[in-house]
């Protein structure tokens, strides 16, 4: 291995942190290398297919010289950038990655008009992007923002669910709101779209902070609603 590369941990627990080390998980037919930049303590993630060697980077939040040098190291081909929503800690490094890649941008209708790069493609609930021979569902989410997306892989041969859902759900919660009705909003549809539809095995990757799993969150719905936040 060239020692010069960036150094990745393969023990992924799914915590890091500013500064430390990307952790990479291995699926069936691809990888998961998570990174956090900026001092928003964002999550980056880099989806690189195994066969084909394409990526896709989602979320350029921050830290453009890491995440360079994250895809100059370990992504062969930089198929797609994908914006999860409009909020500006999520887009910091955008410009940069994608002049220096010239890789295309993808967000949301409703969410692209803040962003510093126009999407090359512009994405809607249920479509389907290809990264070499992986497919990652686009799920639209009404609330934090309002052309918020998540993105649903799922494993070929184990058939478990890798869900990354930008800031609409975390561990504890849903994503933050303006008000009571986007709120609602936002619960109905993460009820609906990612509980309603995805197994207790499923990981959700959030915008920012540690992983978790939809099981672990499921028996929390009732409570957040309550609590309205």
């Amino acid at each position: 291995m060239d020692e010069h590369l960036m150094v990745i941990d393969d023990q992924y627990t799914g915590a890091v942190s500013p500064g430390s080390a990307p952790q990479r998980r291995v699926l069936s037919g691809g990888t998961i290398t998570k990174i956090s930049v900026g001092p928003m303590d964002n999550n980056s993630y880099l989806i690189v297919c195994s066969s084909t060697g394409h990526s896709l980077l989602i979320d350029a939040a921050n830290e453009a010289s890491r995440l360079s040098e994250l895809i100059d190291d370990h992504a062969p081909t930089l198929s797609l950038i994908v914006t999860t929503h409009q909020h500006a800690d999520h887009w910091q490094a955008l410009e940069v990655i994608a002049g220096g890649t010239d890789s295309p941008t993808a967000a949301h209708s409703l969410d692209a008009e803040p962003l510093p790069v126009v999407p090359d493609l512009l994405l809607n609930d249920d479509d389907t992007i290809d990264v070499g021979d992986l497919t990652l569902k686009v799920i639209h989410l009404r609330g934090h923002t309002p052309g918020s997306i998540a993105l649903a892989l799922t494993d070929s041969e184990s058939g478990t669910t890798h869900l990354f859902t930008g800031d609409s759900l975390f561990p504890g919660g849903v994503g933050k709101t303006p008000n009571p009705t986007d709120f609602n909003q936002l619960l109905d549809d993460v009820t609906a779209k990612l509980f309603g539809d995805y197994g207790d095995t499923t990981v959700v990757y959030p915008g920012h902070g540690k992983d978790t799993t939809l099981g672990d969150e499921r028996p929390h719905l009732a409570e957040w609603r309550d609590r309205g936040w």
